[in-house]
């Protein structure tokens, strides 16, 4: 039997998807003699995927000038684009600069027609794309697509598809955009695709679904990616990313701790070297904790992530509102929605009704109200059709409309049921309670309540239980105090002896905050010592 040579077994390796026996393989077999453009090429992207970029990128250059070599001008200039496109993204924007121009002098050699023109088109198109201009996106992804299809180039293909699908989401047509998306899906999931496509497709993809509220495809894609990177078991590239989108659905449909461990792992994996995934890791990180009522491990996770030169909105404005800085939390909040494009601003317009709801805007919550409306009806997503009626319910008892406010919130509590999206469905069922308190039907409201406080329970949702259990605590006893439903579970903590500290620890908030809410305490009230707050609650029966 013949002993299998470095060579065979780099390339055995590469096809079986070990990237790292790969890279050791076509690296030990280019040191003993010369290996093909194709060889090369192949040890570049496996050390791309394992995350070691500068071998990848000196893999990769070495390719381009053996496929001149070979006056392959073709693949010559695919992998100066590559190389354009991986130093892009690693934040080198000169040599990536220079091996662009070096694809486009190739290019000028004969560009009708040619599939190394089309790639050329990709990191056009992405430019247009950064920049906000969607119609000049899609006009380069779109000329791009049909310059892959003529040369049967399916990497080029998916990428350019997939470049168009996101341009026509961001230009508010999320239906053709999500269209064109599961046509490239159809593709990766296949096999049909190389490596480092794939991986751009199923990230990109996922973040699409984010974008346009589609639940469903985002369930069914991840899962898919989990698939494709259980297959690679050793890839680092793709793999912080995909453990934070993983950690985005455990969280969304309640497996809370599911998506921490998935957040923890992908913090890792992106620090061994899937950079891309860093904020998304950190983000949802900061989101569990902050779910949970861990506000310092919330607020560092929140610091980490907007590290990494992204926004950790809305979480972080949310995190001050629940400390009790809802003016805070309201600025915060419209400054992110105020500078970000349409596509961006959407999942923004939730917690912006909920935040200036707090900090006493209804005016500005009734205009984000309508806008989510607007949007829900255009798109037909059920995801924001409940984000919708949550919002528009929330809004229409600050208005004093409680019947509306009651029918809407149980429309929206449908939709979430119907989601597997409980945390949510719970928190429609706090604004129902509200709404039948209102309506004077309290055994309505304490069976709301009694759901949603279940609910938060085995989620460990500590800030959310706290919240009812303070609407429970107040229901008994009509009050014209103006005492927040907050205020009130501070004044009955004060009644029952604790001090700031306890109460921090107890409500899960900073003792700042505490001291902040017993001035607003002091000052609705008219009193001035804790004693007389004792007193009150007493009287009123707000102490245990």
């Amino acid at each position: 039997m013949t002993t299998p040579t470095a060579l065979d077994r780099g390339r055995t390796a590469y096809r079986e998807h070990r990237f790292a026996d790969a890279v050791a393989g076509l690296d030990e077999a280019d040191r003993e003699h010369a290996v093909a453009a194709s060889d090369l090429e192949h040890l570049a992207i496996a050390a791309i995927l394992l995350g070691r970029f500068e071998e990848g990128i000196d893999a990769l250059t070495r390719a381009h000038e053996a496929y001149l070599a070979e006056e392959d001008v073709e693949a010559a200039t695919r992998c100066a684009t590559w190389l354009g496109m991986q130093l892009m993204g690693l934040g080198d924007r000169a040599r990536a600069g220079g091996w662009f121009a070096r694809a486009q002098r190739l290019v000028e050699q004969d560009p009708d027609g040619r599939p190394d023109h089309g790639f050329l088109l990709i990191p056009e198109g992405l430019a247009a794309f950064y920049a906000g201009d969607g119609e000049r996106s899609a006009a380069a992804f779109r000329r791009a697509s049909q310059l892959a299809r003529d040369a049967h180039d399916s990497d080029l293909v998916a990428l350019a598809d997939l470049g168009l699908g996101q341009a026509e989401i961001m230009l508010g047509r999320p239906e053709v955009g999500l269209a064109l998306l599961d046509e490239v899906m159809v593709a990766v999931t296949a096999g049909e695709l190389s490596p480092v496509p794939s991986g751009i497709v199923y990230c990109a993809v996922l973040q699409c679904c984010r974008l346009a509220f589609d639940v469903q495809r985002a369930r069914e894609w991840t899962r898919a990616l989990d698939h494709w990177c259980d297959e690679r078991p050793d890839m680092v590239a793709f793999s912080g990313q995909c453990h934070a989108q993983r950690a985005a659905q455990f969280l969304l449909h309640g497996a809370w701790a599911d998506a921490l461990a998935a957040a923890v792992e992908a913090r890792e994996r992106s620090e061994r070297g899937d950079h891309d995934g860093l904020f998304g890791a950190w983000y949802q990180n900061g989101e569990i904790h902050r779910l949970r009522g861990d506000a310092v491990a919330a607020a560092a996770s929140y610091e980490q992530a907007a590290r990494t030169g992204f926004e950790p909105q809305p979480g972080l404005a949310l995190l001050r509102l629940a400390e009790g800085d809802a003016d805070l939390a309201r600025t915060m909040m419209l400054a992110a929605a105020g500078r970000v494009g349409p596509a961006e601003r959407r999942p923004l317009l939730g917690p912006l009704v909920e935040v200036l709801l707090a900090a006493g805007d209804v005016a500005g919550a009734r205009a984000a109200a309508d806008e989510l409306a607007a949007l829900s009806a255009a798109s037909g997503m059920p995801m924001l059709a409940a984000i919708a009626e949550q919002a528009e319910a929330a809004v229409r008892f600050a208005e004093g409309d409680a019947p509306s406010a009651l029918a809407t919130s149980r429309r929206a509590w449908t939709r979430w049921r119907d989601l597997e999206v409980p945390f949510e469905a719970a928190r429609c069922r706090v604004i129902a309670a509200r709404a039948c308190r209102a309506l004077g039907d309290e055994a309505s409201a304490a069976m709301e309540l009694d759901a949603a406080r279940a609910v938060f329970v085995e989620l460990g949702a500590q800030p959310a239980l706290a919240a009812a259990e303070a609407e429970s605590s107040a229901a008994p006893h009509a009050r014209d105090d103006g005492l927040s439903p907050r205020e009130v579970e501070v004044l009955r903590l004060v009644a029952a002896g604790d001090t700031n500290r306890e109460i921090a620890r107890e409500l899960y908030l900073s003792e700042k905050t505490v001291e902040r809410h017993l001035s607003n305490i002091f000052g609705k009230l008219g009193l001035s010592s804790r004693s007389a707050a004792t007193a009150y609650a007493f009287r009123h029966g707000l102490a245990d």
